[in-house]
């Protein structure tokens, strides 16, 4: 995508997720200690249930490209974003939670996306990439560590204006969503349905099954329902933008970023069907 990726694609994302850290205060990182049951449930299924999942998919379904493969394992390796917040929030889920585990896991994917991205590639390609996994690390920590501490920092020293711009930051985070999805669909549009038909129902699956996991997981082991519904939405909805950041400055974007574009595009209309049933419950 050129100068997409290479300028906007990280601007976006640090905006994004500066957007996120408004929503952060301080004490939102002391829910591990006082609400250790739900945390633990949110973060053992997002760092370790997901990519488990997406591995098994990735190695069961049928005449699946090698790059399409590790498309997949990227996005289960990126953390939850502003999305699953909003989504968390309309179905009357647990915000706090949702925010918590997103800053939490945002904190963590910096050194588990290089480590096991690099691995899906070695495992999938059958190759050896070189890739300095220290300098992805850093890489990531500059766009998606440092601007969320930032908003967190704004949050806690200047609410008011946090307060203010909070409404503002969220439209503008859907906005620059929506222009790397689709300057991605753009990019590869003379292919696109092939690429749907490769990855439109692979990552369809693994939405899903990560949604129906994590409703499930919330009857069994959750304090109340709007925890339930929180690990729908932490579960089955990933920052796609991450995931084509990672598959464009890793491996030279190519097929690796269908998944992340046809996940990002599916999501929301599963999230949205969605919003009906848990409403009710």
């Amino acid at each position: 995508m050129g100068l997409i990726s290479s300028v906007f694609l990280p601007l976006a994302i640090a905006f994004i997720m500066f957007s996120l850290g408004l929503g952060l205060r301080i004490q939102d990182f002391s829910r591990i200690f006082y609400q250790i049951k739900d945390i633990s449930i949110g973060l053992l299924s997002q760092l370790i249930i997901l990519p488990l999942v997406a591995f098994l998919i990735a190695i069961l379904y049928p005449n699946i490209s090698p790059e399409i493969a590790v498309g997949l394992i990227i996005i289960s390796l990126v953390p939850g974003g502003a999305t699953s917040n909003m989504f968390t929030s309309l179905v009357r889920g647990d915000v706090a939670l949702s925010i918590s585990l997103t800053a939490i896991t945002s904190l963590i994917c910096i050194f588990t996306i290089p480590l096991f991205s690099v691995f899906a590639f070695n495992y999938f390609m059958n190759d050896n990439i070189e890739i300095s996994i220290l300098q992805k690390s850093l890489e990531l920590f500059a766009i998606v560590t440092v601007p969320t501490l930032l908003g967190m920092l704004v949050n806690n020293y200047f609410n008011n204006f946090s307060e203010k711009f909070k409404k503002s930051a969220s439209i503008i985070s859907s906005l620059l969503l929506a222009i790397v999805i689709l300057g991605a669909v753009l990019k590869y549009s003379s292919d696109l349905t092939n690429y749907f038909q490769q990855a439109g129902i692979i990552t369809l699956i693994l939405n899903i099954i990560m949604m129906t996991i994590g409703f499930y997981l919330g009857r069994l082991f959750a304090s109340s329902s709007k925890q339930t519904k929180t690990y729908v939405y932490e579960l089955g909805l990933q920052n796609g933008t991450i995931a084509i950041f990672v598959a464009e400055t890793f491996f030279g974007a190519g097929s690796f970023i269908i998944p992340a574009a046809t996940y990002s595009l599916i999501m929301f209309v599963t999230g949205i069907i969605s919003i009906y049933f848990l409403r009710k419950i």
